[in-house]
């Protein structure tokens, strides 16, 4: 028995070692990352865990990888976790540890970018607030207070990672480590200051002692051994400071973030896709997406100012988490295009040659291996090129990939993936109005006070800058004074000169009138009764600055002058210098009426006035499918579902009617280039994770600022409508047709449509559109060309309805040749139940 105890306990020690994680090297030569001795091409993508939630994690990182991603990119941010000096939060959104195993477990990398500052469109960069006020302090520059603040977080981040063995030296997920962030566009403005700082940063980053190599984006001067990296549209050119750096990418933006006010941005994936395969062809070895998956600027986290809550960002997986297609697919394709080339890309360095006027190609070869990229840089004309005995058609502005120097299974400009529309559709819930559907008829109401309310109000000579006075623990900030008039001074012109963000202006309680800007310079015709007048005077921030040189310093609110401009006599009053009470937030948030608490709610919904909490009840809508709040028929404000905040709501912004058009692929890309939604709302429908919902029983509470109609409002979920496809007998043949001929020797086949429902539980119900030959259009709007096959329509249903995904050859053996001579395509429009 004894000699069983001793057995047993042996064979459970074996088992510890065997399970044991062993670390991995992660160094670096000119070429790439050199991950346990071996050279990588790497993909990643960013996702930011606290701008989704934890039960989308997994779905998000699994996508991620099945989009073709081997490492997830992510900034820590420090106002997130430490929002009070030394209190530390690193819960439900803020779980980075939490995130990182989960991106772990799914086998994938990360890129850890600690900063701290982060840009990334978040409130102050990133940084905390009451950073701001340590006596002697010199934002991201060489200073002594500032940087034992940043060494201080930066060491516990690390420390953190290391308790918990997350760097690949310990045999976690963690390849790369990012300290400061896009300082070297700025870096002039700090004169001597920057080129010590950054030296400081470098040093003090690498004698944290990761085992992993540091990076610092868009800064030539980064000191050995940290690697400097390239943000922007295009990184192909990108050269590192040193001769034995790897050429890296760590921001490709796949769109831009939008603001409120604007039209909303997007990228045509056949521009992303050939910036990324043109890097790659010219030595790039490490590419990300800035984002993969934007997600939301829950609470107030948005930067600014005027970012909106929405950081879609035109990801390859939208706001909620879906698949945009077919942006996801089709980058889904070029990774696979490029992996197939990796062996030959990680064993020498690419030789250029000409193909002809704007065309190129770039060749990697050895003894044993060919792959070749060959690109047409000209934004407007196709060009036939001769490469390796061969003929190739190239687009204009594209790049053909060739894994074995000779076959193309992949151009960036010919999309062979699947493309699906989806929108969100109103929903019934609750006791809702069918013919409205509206979230509610049942509202209750709070009026705020106009003015000052607050036991903690204070009075100040002058004109106080807003940030200083609230420290950020509020959008609002009211400044009130009393005017006295003689009976024929009562009309007149209040000037109210402010930094910004949005002012409200009220006149005897009543609101007279609004202003946007950053500054805001304004003149406000008023009514002043005879006597004593009320004058308050609501200042907003919308997101804090979060980028530039000193962005750390620009202010908010009401500095002056306020002046009372063309009184009868011709004088002007000018009230700046006075006495003003100072109100910092509104009495709702002290009374906690966000979550619905106080015994002042009124039954109710009156609308068009300023100033109003509502709250009501719902039942969460039904399925899984993700859900959003249609904020139109609002105003401004913020909203919160059982106590979380949704966000800013702002749909009485209107985007200007001009500088939305057809947008070509084709040429560089810039941030205005491809806008939509010209003369509408920025935003108008707001994520709700379904996680922070109950089946029923939730509470719904809004802050309107402005004035609206609650009754309007109504909940929407994302809806499929149609599966898309559109392949022409030119595409590139599959990568997988393309390895199976490699070893099985056989023909060349044919591009085949690929449709696939999204749902496991889900299969194709109809097929709305199908036509071979020469159709026209684009998915929801396909129509017939004057060339199309007569039994197009009854071998795609036959093909594919009553199952999950069909495959379906584009070839005159399955649908005829309708039209001798003419290269044909085979379009298809269907749906899923």
């Amino acid at each position: 028995m004894i000699m069983k105890r001793v057995l047993v306990v042996w064979l459970l020690a074996a088992a510890v070692v065997v399970t044991a994680v062993v670390g991995v090297t992660v160094t670096y030569d000119h070429r790439a990352l050199v991950i346990d001795g071996k050279r990588r091409v790497l993909v990643s993508g960013s996702i930011h865990y606290p701008r989704s939630t934890p039960d989308m994690w997994p779905d998000l990182i699994q996508k991620s990888k099945d989009g073709g991603l081997d490492v997830i990119e992510t900034y820590v941010f420090w106002n997130l976790h430490e929002p009070v000096k030394n209190q530390y939060d690193f819960e439900g959104r803020k779980d980075l540890v939490k995130f990182i195993k989960l991106v772990a477990d799914a086998g994938l990398y990360v890129h850890l970018r600690i900063g701290p500052y982060v840009c990334a469109e978040w409130n102050y960069g990133g940084f905390p607030l009451w950073l701001h006020f340590i006596p002697g302090i010199k934002l991201r520059t060489d200073n002594e207070p500032f940087e034992a603040e940043m060494k201080r977080f930066t060491a516990k981040i690390v420390g953190m990672m290391k308790d918990e063995k997350l760097y690949a030296s310990q045999g976690g997920p963690i390849i790369l480590s990012q300290i400061e962030n896009e300082y070297g566009n700025i870096d002039t403005s700090y004169g001597s200051g920057a080129p010590k700082y950054i030296k400081w940063a470098a040093s003090m980053a690498t004698s944290l002692d990761t085992g992993v190599p540091w990076v610092m984006c868009q800064q030539k001067d980064a000191p050995d051994p940290t690697i400097d990296t390239c943000n922007g549209f295009y990184c192909d050119g990108y050269k590192p400071n040193a001769a034995n750096k790897p050429t890296m990418w760590t921001e490709n933006w796949t769109g831009w973030f939008l603001s409120f006010g604007g039209a909303v941005p997007y990228r045509p994936v056949e521009d992303i896709a050939f910036a990324v395969a043109r890097f790659y062809q010219r030595g790039g070895t490490f590419q990300n997406y800035y984002m993969y998956h934007g997600g939301t600027n829950f609470g107030r986290t948005t930067g600014g100012p005027f970012i909106a809550t929405s950081y879609d960002y035109d990801a390859p997986l939208d706001e909620y988490g879906a698949p945009r297609q077919p942006k996801w697919g089709h980058l889904q394709e070029l990774h696979k295009a490029i992996k197939l080339c990796e062996e030959a890309m990680v064993a020498t360095d690419p030789k250029n040659m000409s193909l002809g006027h704007n065309a190129e190609a770039h060749v990697y070869q050895t003894s044993s291996t060919c792959a070749a990229y060959l690109a047409n840089i000209d934004t407007q004309n196709d060009a036939t090129v001769n490469f390796n005995g061969n003929s190739y058609k190239l687009p204009a502005w594209s790049v053909s990939i060739l894994p074995d120097c000779k076959n193309v299974v992949f151009n960036t400009a010919k999309i062979n993936s699947m493309a699906t529309i989806r929108k969100f559709v109103a929903t019934n819930v609750g006791n809702v109005l069918s013919a409205s559907k509206a979230i509610s008829t049942e509202w209750s109401y709070v009026s705020e006070p106009v003015g000052i309310s607050s036991s903690g109000a204070f009075k100040k000579p002058g004109l106080l800058e807003q940030i200083n006075t609230t420290a950020d623990q509020s959008d609002y900030l009211w400044y009130s004074i009393s005017a006295n008039v003689k009976d024929d001074e009562t009309q007149t012109t209040l000037h109210v000169k402010s930094l910004g963000h949005v002012l409200h202006v009220f006149i005897n309680d009543q609101l007279k009138g609004s202003a946007i800007g950053n500054p805001i310079t304004k003149d406000f015709p008023i009514t002043l009764k005879s006597g004593k007048n009320k004058l308050d005077l609501l200042s907003l921030t919308v997101g804090l600055q979060n980028y530039g040189a000193f962005f750390d310093l620009a202010g908010a609110g009401i500095t002056g002058p306020v002046q009372l401009v063309g009184l009868k006599n011709g004088s002007t009053v000018d009230l700046s210098s006075q006495e003003w009470t100072y109100q910092v937030g509104l009495k709702g948030d002290k009374l906690g009426l966000n979550t619905g608490g106080s015994s002042l709610w009124v039954s109710g919904y009156p609308k068009g006035q300023p100033l109003t909490w509502y709250k009501t009840n719902f039942d969460a809508p039904s399925g899984d499918n993700p859900i959003a709040i249609d904020f139109t028929g609002m105003g401004k404000g913020e909203a919160w579902v059982n106590g979380q905040s949704i966000g800013r709501y702002w749909p009485a912004y209107i985007a200007p009617t001009s500088g939305c058009s057809d947008c070509s692929y084709k040429g560089a890309y810039n941030s205005n280039k491809c806008l939509k939604n010209c003369g509408k709302p920025s935003q108008t429908l707001y994520h709700v994770p379904r996680s922070w919902l109950k089946p029923s029983g939730n509470l719904l509470v809004l802050f309107e600022e402005m004035g609206g109609d609650p009754t309007q409002i109504a909940f929407a979920t994302q809806e499929l409508q149609s599966l898309c496809s559109h392949v022409s007998q030119s595409h590139p043949i599959s990568m997988e047709a393309w390895s199976q001929e490699k070893s099985t020797k056989k023909s060349k086949s044919e591009p085949r449509v690929s449709l696939e429902c999204p749902h496991p539980n889900q299969v194709i119900s109809s097929i709305k559109f199908a036509s071979f030959g020469t159709p026209q259009g684009k998915c929801g709007s396909f129509s017939h060309g004057e060339c199309q096959s007569t039994d197009a329509l009854s071998i795609l249903q036959k093909a594919c309805i009553g199952s999950r995904s069909c495959n379906v050859g584009v070839s005159t053996a399955t649908f005829g040749d309708p039209c001798i001579g003419v290269v044909k395509s085979l379009a298809v429009e269907a749906s899923c139940a």
